[in-house]
């Protein structure tokens, strides 16, 4: 999906899996993938605010856990979806679970 060294520290790549738009963020050493969209009015999160784990949505507040995809602040109520990744000759891939 993306090269392990392209997304830097605190940083984040987009990627295209299936019909929806990931992304990728480095937190340290570890990679988080989740849904790239708010749940409180389907806004873009990435480009939000990134303080340790918890992403911010840049229009409205609501706060995410890029580890689990938990909303952890309103005005969202419902979780984003968090996808499992893996490195793998210097890449990093994402699988899609969403119909596991």
């Amino acid at each position: 999906m993306c090269a392990v060294d392209e997304v830097g520290d605190g940083d984040f790549r987009l990627v295209e899996l299936a019909d929806t738009t990931v992304a990728v963020y480095r937190v340290g050493e570890r990679h988080y993938a989740i849904e790239d969209v708010c749940t409180h009015d389907g806004a873009e999160l990435a480009g939000g605010d990134l303080c340790g784990f918890e992403l911010e949505c840049p229009r409205h507040g609501a706060r995410f856990d890029l580890r689990t995809g938990k909303v952890l602040c309103p005005p969202a109520y419902i979780d984003i979806h968090s996808f499992p990744l893996r490195h793998e000759g210097g890449r990093v891939q994402i699988r899609d679970d969403r119909d596991d």
